[in-house]
C-alpha cells in the first residue's frame, strides 16, 4: 500500500548545471547519483529527491518540498548566511516575521530556488 511506502520529491529545473550550483554549493547537498540527465540527492531517514530537467520548472505556485527540521530559526540563519533569501508573507492567517511563520503547532519558512520552485523548512512543536 502507498501509505506504507516511502515518498520522494521531484524538483524540476530548467538548467541542471545551474541548479546543481545552488543545491550543492549554496544548500550543501551531496549528489548520490546522476540518472537520466538529472541528479538524486538523499536526506535523513531514507528520503530523497530527484532533480531533473523540465521546461515547466518553476511554474507551480505551491511548495514543491519541505524538510522537517528540529530548529527552524537555526536552519534559516544558516541558510541566510549561505545567501538564501526567505519569502515574506503577509496575508490573512499567514504572516511571517523574519521569514518564519509560527502557527498551528509549527514553524515554517519558505525560499525559492533559481527556477522559482518553492521549498520550505518546517519544525513541529
Amino acid at each position: 500500500m502507498l501509505q506504507d511506502s516511502p515518498m520522494y520529491a521531484y524538483i524540476p529545473v530548467k538548467d541542471v548545471t545551474r541548479a546543481r550550483k545552488f543545491y550543492e554549493n549554496t544548500l550543501g547537498f551531496k549528489p548520490r547519483r546522476e540518472v537520466a540527465g538529472g541528479v538524486v540527492y538523499e536526506f535523513g531517514e531514507g528520503t530523497a529527491c530527484f532533480m531533473y530537467p523540465s521546461d515547466y520548472a518553476g511554474t507551480s505556485k505551491a511548495s514543491q518540498a519541505f524538510w522537517q527540521v528540529k530548529d527552524v530559526e537555526r536552519e534559516v540563519a544558516e541558510l541566510k548566511a549561505r545567501g538564501v533569501q526567505f519569502e515574506e508573507y503577509d496575508m490573512p492567517g499567514m504572516k511571517t516575521e523574519n521569514g518564519i511563520l509560527t502557527a498551528g503547532g509549527a514553524k515554517a519558512a519558505w525560499f525559492k530556488d533559481p527556477d522559482g520552485n518553492i521549498m520550505a523548512v518546517v519544525q513541529s512543536y
